[in-house]
């Protein structure tokens, strides 16, 4: 605020005028966000430096100028300044005496004004030009922010009221109209009345001291707390709304959070058997190398032998050619059958490798035909599960139908008893009308009698005065017993309109218990999430028991040579089946959040239907307590009281 004061001052002495002590006394102590200028006569200098400071003031939310002596000229050029302001809320320009100049400005305002939602006009002369105030009536239809407006005082006529219907049929923000104190009268007050119905924001509007008819303003107070219903309606709607939203935001963060687990856990999985395929690799590795070991030695064994083989021929010839030396050959003969004794030996050890061979060979068939089992058990469980999903959907869904079923049952039943009640009303309704007329009959009759004897009275004043009171006190006290008459018929009509009050107060409990039924509805579906979570987990460990035995496999299989690619096919089916498996749960998954959207829309519908129902049940119960009121308010009272 010192900075605005600083400003002020300056603007003030460049237009070649002293700021007013008066405005700067308050611009000091005023507190931050409000700029209070009441009851200070503002001159068109000091109105033209505000109309510069206001656009780019950013810290005022609050204005107030009421009682200020404006002119109209300062009034321009205030109220242009505010055109472009974006940050002020409240504005006070009461007992200004604002004319046609004003209203205009004032149009203007609300044209391109987008922040004020509260302005206030009180004590002003807005309706005396009917052009100008249609031009302020076409800006109010064209704002998009004000809630409420004052027009109290300000000598609005039929015209004027007309001009203001048609700019509430326009405008969609106003929520509080006063034109209380004015000259609207009955075509401006009907005018009123009609654009109602057309307007579905609008739930205050005081008509008071407008010289309007009495069934006129029982008309919009009628329109207006059907309104006000209306607007408590709507927030109800919009709460439960934002809360099924967040449920609905909940369960899905859940959902997305438990696929994210699962498919880390298969991740891991796949990681572990990436693992455990890259370890038995490098085992096979190395038992394949030394099978090329014990290959090789077995190729020098047969160049052993063939290079023995050959010795020996050189040995035979040597022998045929020297025969002494038949001692040496012997020998070699023994040497030579030894070495063959080793390769028979060599022999049964490659016939026993054979053996083994064909013995691990088994073994990787019957684990082949483990695996198939496994496989084929997998299968029938994930059958038997989807079979128990299914005979839960067809519980939920014939739940669904009882429900529903019991509920139309208990609305036709409500409806039944609803016209009843309302027809027993209509009929108490027509006798107490018979009897209204009947004591207004008597009440004529009685009015003409004290004319008569008024006139008599008059005529003999000075001679009958005391036995005139006399009289009159009589006819007061038989009055005063008729008035008691109709006070016990009211009451009657109050207490019947208390009883109508308590069946609309049963509607209500049985809306409260369909909505206990809906909260159910709703608790056994986050059953059926829980239910499902359940499965999911038992699916994640039959995996990771699966996963288990595998693993034990493989260890057993670790020491199988030839077996290494049929381990290879076991890794890729099973990778496969866990594709499948996530595949399944996704479509699962799927399913479930359809069925979630399908329960949470008829959940919406039934909310629907119930607010439906309070909706009927509210305007029945309306119109019967002014159907009551307007009989009790319509009793000719006032033409009761004694002459004078």
């Amino acid at each position: 605020m010192e900075e605005f004061r600083r400003s002020y001052s300056r603007l003030c002495r460049e237009s070649g005028a002293e700021p007013q002590e008066a405005v700067l006394q308050q611009l000091h102590q005023l507190p931050r966000g409000r700029l209070d200028l009441a009851t200070q006569s503002l001159t068109v200098e000091t109105c033209r430096a505000l109309g510069k400071l206001l656009p780019r003031e950013m810290l005022c939310t609050e204005l107030v100028l009421s009682d200020c002596m404006l002119s109209e000229e300062g009034a321009t050029l205030l109220l242009r300044g505010l055109c472009a302001n974006t940050v002020l809320r409240f504005l006070d320009l009461k007992g200004n005496n604002l004319r046609a100049a004003g209203a205009e400005a004032l149009g203007k305002l609300l044209q391109q004004n987008k922040s004020i939602k509260s302005l206030t006009l009180e004590w002003n002369s807005l309706g005396t030009w009917d052009d100008a105030f249609a031009t302020f009536c076409g800006g109010l239809a064209a704002n998009g922010t004000l809630q409420q407006l004052d027009l109290r005082n300000n000598q609005i006529s039929h015209k004027g009221a007309e001009e203001l219907a048609l700019a509430l049929k326009g405008n969609t923000t106003l929520q509080q109209l006063d034109l209380r104190w004015n000259n609207v009268g009955l075509l401006g007050g009907r005018a009123l009345m009609n654009c109602l119905p057309s307007n579905r924001t609008l739930w205050r509007l005081d008509l008071a001291g407008n010289n309007i008819p009495g069934d006129v303003l029982r008309a919009v107070e009628q329109a207006m707390g059907h309104s006000q219903d209306r607007l408590t309606t709507f927030q109800e709607n919009q709460a439960r709304t934002h809360v099924l939203s967040k449920e609905v935001q909940h369960l899905r963060e859940e959902k997305s959070k438990q696929f994210l687990d699962l498919m880390e856990t298969i991740d891991k999985q796949r990681e572990e058997m990436a693992k455990s395929s890259r370890a038995s690799a490098a085992h096979v590795g190395q038992l394949q190398e030394a099978l090329n070991e014990r290959h090789s030695i077995i190729n020098a064994l047969k160049a052993k032998l063939q290079m023995t083989e050959a010795a020996l021929a050189l040995s035979e010839q040597k022998a045929q050619d020297l025969g002494e030396l038949l001692a040496t050959a012997e020998q070699e003969q023994l040497s030579l059958s030894q070495r063959q004794a080793k390769e028979l030996k060599l022999e049964q050890q490659v016939e026993e490798l054979e053996r083994k061979v064909r013995c691990q060979q088994e073994q990787l068939f019957q684990t082949r035909q483990e695996l198939t089992s496994t496989s084929a058990e997998l299968k029938m469980r994930a059958i038997q599960a989807e079979e128990r999903l299914d005979m839960e959907k067809r519980r939920c869904r014939q739940s669904l139908e009882d429900s529903e079923s019991l509920r139309i049952k208990e609305v036709e039943h409500m409806t039944r008893h609803l016209e009843e009640s309302e027809r027993a009303m209509q009929e108490r309704v027509q006798r107490l009308e018979a009897a209204r007329l009947s004591l207004e009959e008597e009440l004529g009759r009685v009015k003409a009698a004290a004319l008569s004897e008024r006139g008599q009275a008059e005529e003999e004043l000075i001679k009958a005065k005391n036995q005139a009171h006399l009289e009159e006190r009589q006819r007061l006290a038989h009055l005063e017993d008729k008035l008691r008459l109709l006070a016990q018929a009211r009451d009657e009509a109050q207490g019947a309109c208390l009883q109508q009050r308590q069946a609309v107060a049963e509607a209500q409990t049985r809306a409260t218990q369909l909505g206990l039924q809906v909260e159910s509805l709703r608790r056994r579906l986050e059953e059926l999430q829980q239910e499902l979570s359940l499965k999911d987990q038992e699916r994640v460990a039959e995996v990771s028991r699966v996963r288990v035995e595998l693993q034990e496999q493989n260890g057993r299989l670790q020491a199988e040579l030839a077996a290494q690619e049929a381990l290879r096919e076991k890794v890729a089916a099973l990778e496969r089946q866990l594709k499948v498996m996530a595949s399944d749960h996704r479509e699962a998954l799927l399913d479930r959040e359809s069925e979630n959207a399908s329960l949470r829309e008829k959940l919406r519908l039934r909310e629907a239907e119930i607010a439906r129902i309070r909706d009927e049940e509210a305007q029945r119960a309306s119109f019967l307590q002014n159907a009551v009121l307007a009989y009790v308010q319509g009793s000719p009272v006032r033409t009761l009281s004694p002459p004078k």
